[in-house]
């Protein structure tokens, strides 16, 4: 499907109630939406891969020094962005601790909160990858539309 026949997100479109059908094209839409991000999942999954870690590795390392602000998150932070649960999110910090990627480090400010902080290695890797991400996302300029559903 070309992106030309999809709706920019700065035409006006009537407002449509949630609960009405789609049509053809708006089921066009969001197939093709579906498919550019699954291409998109593959390729990262692959070249994480290829790195020596895994996707969730890959996407603690992202959020921690994503995070607004700061150089830093807590675990519940972590969990909230990775949309998981904290114990399960405490697990991969540890897996990605014993392999020299991350710290763990208790807070000065509050005792009780404890910053996970990227260390020199997982700083390197995520940097590599990265790029390597933003390269991606730039080839698919153009080819991976927001469906808009009749907004």
């Amino acid at each position: 499907m070309s992106t030309a026949s999809l709706p920019s997100p700065t035409s006006s479109q009537p407002a449509v109630n949630d609960q009405d059908a789609l049509n053809k094209k708006e089921f066009e839409a969001l197939s093709e939406f579906r498919f550019q991000l699954r291409r998109f999942e593959r390729f990262s999954e692959t070249a994480i891969q290829a790195h020596g870690i895994t996707p969730l590795q890959y996407l603690l390392l992202l959020h921690i020094k994503g995070f607004p602000g700061r150089e830093y998150a807590n675990v519940g932070e972590l969990a909230d962005r990775l949309q998981a649960m904290p114990h399960g999110v405490a697990a991969l910090i540890s897996r990605c601790e014993a392999n020299g990627l991350v710290q763990r480090k208790q807070s000065e400010v509050d005792r009780r909160q404890v910053e996970v902080r990227l260390l020199p290695a997982g700083e390197e890797l995520l940097q590599q990858l990265a790029t390597l991400h933003r390269k991606e996302l730039r080839s698919l300029n153009g080819v991976f539309p927001i469906p808009l559903i009749n907004f």
